[in-house]
């Protein structure tokens, strides 16, 4: 009955965040979205900073899981990794509450936000740098900085996704995956 009601909880905050913003989120909406009493939620999470947190939590297990899903081991790194960082970028880009969350730092830079964005970049690029320390001990790529490896990666796939679409037209997938080849996976290519 707990787990249940941590759930309910854990659900109308995401929805609440994800419409509203984690700002303009209020305790007592969440309460009232999940039919608790707002006493009850402070029996699973001290503040709402704390209820963000775990929620994040679980969005960096689902974009892991995604990108593991996307991944084939009877391929190689290269065309691995992008597989991975597209699904990534997509989950970022299609998920109301990360969509909601970025608007919201653009926006209004919410500290608490910016943390739990930064959190789930430092979780995205470890997973990324293990890839990357599993393709060096296989001889697919040579030696590297992993960790920088790993971010300019991650801030690649961003760039092409986000960015460039703020004054271009969105880049299909093969193009990013040719571009992503050509100026950066042909370096660490033997």
């Amino acid at each position: 009955m707990a787990i249940d009601r941590k759930q309910n909880i854990i659900d109308a905050a995401t929805k609440s965040f994800s419409l509203f913003g984690y700002k303009a989120t209020t305790i007592e909406q969440v309460a009232k979205l999940a039919n608790v009493g707002k006493g009850t939620i402070y029996t699973f999470f001290k503040s709402k900073e704390d209820l963000l947190d775990e929620i994040i939590s679980s969005v960096i297990v689902e974009i892991k899981e995604t990108a593991e899903h996307a991944m084939d081991p009877d391929r190689p790194f290269l065309e691995n990794a992008h597989r991975a960082l597209y699904r990534i970028a997509e989950f970022r880009k299609q998920h109301p509450l990360t969509i909601k969350l970025l608007q919201e730092i653009r926006d209004i830079g919410t500290p608490a936000v910016q943390e739990v964005m930064k959190r789930l970049d430092r979780a995205i690029i470890a997973f990324i740098r293990e890839k990357i320390d599993n393709a060096i001990k296989k001889g697919e790529i040579r030696n590297c900085d992993s960790e920088i490896t790993a971010f300019l990666m991650l801030k690649m796939y961003i760039a092409l996704n986000f960015d460039w679409e703020k004054e271009h037209e969105p880049l299909p997938k093969e193009k990013i995956a040719e571009l992503f080849e050509l100026y950066f996976l042909k370096g660490l290519s033997k």
